[in-house]
């Protein structure tokens, strides 16, 4: 069978996102550019691998068993494009990192930034996604590699083609205005009668809160489900609920007028970096993950030297 890759993709996004759009989007293609890619794979094959259902397209049973075959294929293409990369002494070539909105931007950009001071042979692009899909995006070759979050009380799923590499563990508190704000470390269930901001409660941010909440002996009542943290702490400034904060939050974010109560309780989550699990790294994956942990160790660095002057 005369198949390619391309077409092996197409066929792969198909059966996970379910349409010939969806399918299209995740690959950056057309949709006209996915169904040539799918016809072409049919003539290689000489199977009928789709089947239209009123709107939608469908997978056949022959589509179902190459779909499977296909994450196979593509893994092994993907381990092999790495093994060779990290043949190559010299740190050079294509490198993609998947990042999420709002806190993200103060690891990416100083380190694309020094990278492309310190290794002028890489080229970096990225891409943004949730931040409950970037795990999924480094597994399924989306991107080489990918900051995310891992929440003690709600760990990311793991796999065994990814592995993470932890670069900070930060504490949550409550941003609250100044009439509920009281000095030292407050039991969590203090806040159990307030008016609560939170994420979609299907997101691993929200599951994390839930279960500390939970545990604590309490449900949180939710006044504003919302995803962008900027516009949670916003509505905490307002007075209009209560939202966690940390302290990457409150340095990147805070508007004026927050205070944070200190939790007795630790509830925290780890930014990490997502990469895949191989035996061999292509040389330009490991600078930038090194870079990563060198930016992060510097803005602790610079985190404390801040706090001991102002003290």
């Amino acid at each position: 069978m005369d198949v390619t890759m391309g077409q092996l993709r197409a066929l792969r996004e198909l059966a996970r996102r379910g349409t010939m759009a969806a399918a299209a989007h995740a690959l950056g293609y057309t949709t006209g550019a996915v169904s040539q890619q799918l016809a072409n794979l049919e003539k290689a094959t000489g199977r009928t691998l789709t089947t239209k259902s009123g709107r939608r397209v469908q997978l056949t049973r022959s589509g179902m068993i190459l779909a499977k075959h296909a994450e196979h294929v593509l893994q092994a293409e993907a381990d092999l494009r790495g093994a060779l990369e990290a043949d190559e002494q010299d740190v050079a070539g294509p490198i993609r990192i998947g990042t999420f909105a709002t806190t993200a931007s103060a690891l990416l950009v100083p380190t694309i930034a020094e990278a492309s001071k310190r290794y002028p042979k890489v080229t970096i692009t990225s891409r943004e996604f949730g931040v409950d899909e970037t795990s999924a995006a480094v597994r399924d070759g989306e991107v080489d590699i990918a900051l995310g979050i891992d929440y003690s009380h709600a760990p990311m799923p793991r796999d065994p083609r990814t592995e993470l590499v932890r670069l900070h563990t930060e504490r949550f508190g409550l941003a609250v205005t100044a009439n509920l704000y009281t000095p030292g470390a407050t039991p969590l269930d203090t806040a159990r009668d307030w008016p609560w901001i939170l994420p979609p409660a299907a997101t691993q941010y929200a599951r994390a809160l839930y279960a500390a909440c939970r545990l604590s002996g309490f449900e949180p009542q939710v006044a504003h489900e919302v995803t962008d943290t900027r516009t949670s702490l916003e509505l905490a400034a307002q007075g209009l609920g209560v939202a966690p904060m940390t302290d990457l939050m409150e340095d990147l974010l805070r508007p004026d007028g927050l205070r944070k109560i200190e939790l007795e309780e630790r509830i925290e989550r780890h930014i990490v970096l997502v990469r895949r699990a191989q035996p061999t790294r292509p040389a330009a994956v490991a600078a930038v993950t090194d870079l990563f942990a060198e930016v992060v160790r510097e803005a602790r660095e610079q985190t404390e030297f801040d706090t001991g002057a102002e003290s």
